[in-house]
Order: structure tokens, then C-alpha cells, then sequence
């Protein structure tokens, strides 16, 4: 099990302190794992967020839905699509009622990346949390924000 004092080799002045700290690394070393997954898919997590939210969506949707529904908030949502569109993983769609809207929608290619995706084994990053446990590290950075 990791610590965050002998990682880092730091020691802090409260709990408090330490627990932000804490927070910020684990976040950071989540996303590595997370971008060591996706590299061999030729995708980035961000980009996963958006196939993930249109499969879900099962519609065409605005990019701004998109924006509200990313876990991550991307200011650079116009050239993640640019990118998903290059690879033919998504594919804009003119909106019928106001040609200023442009909806996004997931194509049989994106798809397909998708269940190969969901049926390869990923390392569990919370394997040393019980459920009971998952459910309080919830709780609490629901708490936090």
C-alpha cells in the first residue's frame, strides 16, 4: 500500500494538507494508468469520455451536451471531435430545426473500438478498497465538492 510521506519524501503540516496533496497525486497517477490503457487504442481518456457519453446518449447530441457530460472539462472539445472524426469514431450530423447546431453521433467503427474496449482486462485501481470502503471514498469527495 502506497504513502504518500514516503513517495514523495515530504512530511506536512496537518492532515488536511496532506489529504489534498494526497488527492492531487492519486488523481495524477490514475490519469497515467489511465493514458498507459487507452495508448494501444490509439485514443485518450478524454476521448473515450466522448464515445462513452454518445454510446450512452444512443442519439445524436450537441456538442455543448457533451461538454456538460465530460468528467473531465475540456476546453478543447471542438478539436477532441476533430480528432474522433479523423479516426471515423464519431461523425457530425446537421442539426434539422437550427443549422447553427452541430450534433455528434457515434459511428459503428466507434462502436466496435468500444466493446473491444469493455471486454479487455484493466488493471483494478481500487483493488485494495473493499466495497464498503469504495463507497466512503465516494461519499467523501462528493463531500469534498
Amino acid at each position: 500500500m502506497g504513502d504518500l510521506s514516503k513517495d514523495i519524501n515530504s512530511e506536512f503540516a496537518n492532515d488536511k494538507i496532506k489529504a489534498m496533496l494526497n488527492v492531487m497525486y492519486t488523481a495524477s497517477w490514475i490519469q497515467s494508468k489511465q493514458n498507459s490503457f487507452f495508448k494501444p487504442f490509439n485514443i485518450s481518456p478524454q476521448q473515450y469520455n466522448v464515445l462513452r457519453i454518445l454510446r450512452g446518449a444512443g442519439e445524436p447530441i450537441s456538442v455543448q451536451t457533451i461538454k456538460s457530460r465530460m468528467l473531465e472539462r475540456a476546453p478543447n472539445a471542438t478539436r477532441l471531435m476533430d480528432k474522433l472524426c479523423d479516426k471515423q469514431l464519431i461523425e457530425r450530423v446537421a442539426c434539422e430545426s437550427d443549422r447553427r447546431v452541430v450534433h455528434i453521433k457515434i459511428t459503428a467503427q466507434g462502436q466496435g473500438l468500444l466493446t473491444e474496449i469493455d471486454t479487455t482486462k484493466r488493471e483494478d485501481l481500487l483493488a485494495n478498497l473493499s466495497l464498503k470502503e469504495a463507497k466512503t471514498l465516494s461519499d467523501l469527495l462528493d463531500k469534498i465538492r
